[in-house]
């Protein structure tokens, strides 16, 4: 930066009236990252920005352990020249992410003026989320249990909603954890949508993000008791009583491979013309059909 052709690196350096400042801005490098002729299913797209619904098994962004066959990958080859530069390397803008076997909407800056507008949005915690899961148990109001849990209330309607902060687990970093001192301000809400067995032992729930962290569902829902279906990290393989579902069904819910989670609504304000914009997809297969099959068996 120059303020009357002086270089200044000072941060805190002062303007005053009628000075001219220059600002010089680097052209966007090229991304180390290949692309890669992946399908994807798109929602929605125009000169700033494209929605995306992402299916299960795909890491947004590579990293050790998945570096190709990312949906990076599959947006470098889709949009070509079209990439936010942000950070100074040309590279597909990803604003917000969700975990790789999570299916979904996300959407994906393609200007930097969009990928400004769209991170303001999400600190500023305006952007619209909406999922579903399949959960053990049902969540209740009436439940004891539940009311004393920490950082665990219920709002009218029967909402849980769960405050607490969140941290990287202490010996396994691949974890989050529920702290009250330290750690992020995380805050989630779910109600019930359906339930299911006799006595109810799942549920499909409805959950929304007043805040974005790392894993924040599906370590609420554990904290709270009501883990999710498949959920390898948090959940495990919960017993079911025998007399609530058939014995293939509980076998189909044991052996769900993934967390039961679905990003099924994004809404936020176009980051350029200012429009509305909200969208939802439908949960993808394996979620409904497990559904189905126990809709069937009760």
């Amino acid at each position: 930066m120059r303020i009357d052709g002086v270089v200044v690196v000072d941060p805190r350096a002062k303007v005053f009236e009628d000075q001219v400042v220059e600002i010089t801005v680097e052209e966007a490098e090229e991304s180390h990252i290949l692309p890669e002729a992946i399908p994807l299913e798109i929602v929605f797209e125009d000169d700033d920005l494209v929605v995306v619904n992402k299916p299960s098994g795909m890491v947004v962004h590579p990293a050790p352990g998945s570096p190709s066959g990312t949906l990076v990958n599959a947006l470098m080859a889709h949009c070509g020249d079209n990439l936010s530069g942000v950070g100074g390397v040309k590279r597909p803008g990803i604003v917000h992410r969700i975990d790789k076997e999570t299916s979904g909407l996300l959407v994906v800056a393609k200007s930097d003026a969009a990928h400004h507008g769209l991170a303001s949005q999400f600190e500023k915690h305006t952007v619209e989320r909406y999922y579903q899961a399949i959960v053990y148990g049902v969540p209740d109001a009436n439940d004891p249990r539940l009311r004393g849990v920490k950082g665990a209330s219920f709002e009218p309607g029967n909402i849980l909603k769960l405050t607490t902060q969140l941290a990287r687990h202490k010996t396994d970093r691949q974890r989050q954890a529920v702290l009250f001192h330290g750690g992020r301000h995380a805050v989630t809400r779910a109600r019930t949508v359906e339930r299911f067995g006799t006595p109810p032992v799942l549920a499909l729930m409805e959950c929304w993000l007043e805040t974005g962290r790392t894993h924040q569902i599906r370590v609420h829902l554990t904290h709270a008791g009501h883990s999710l279906v498949g959920d390898p990290t948090y959940g495990g393989k919960r017993k079911l009583p025998k007399a609530a579902l058939p014995e293939s069904v509980a076998d189909a819910v044991r052996a769900f491979p993934r967390q039961a989670l679905h990003a099924a609504v994004l809404g936020f304000d176009h980051p350029l013309t200012g429009a509305q914009m909200r969208f939802e997809a439908p949960l993808p297969h394996d979620m409904a059909d497990l559904l189905d099959a126990v809709r069937l068996a009760v």
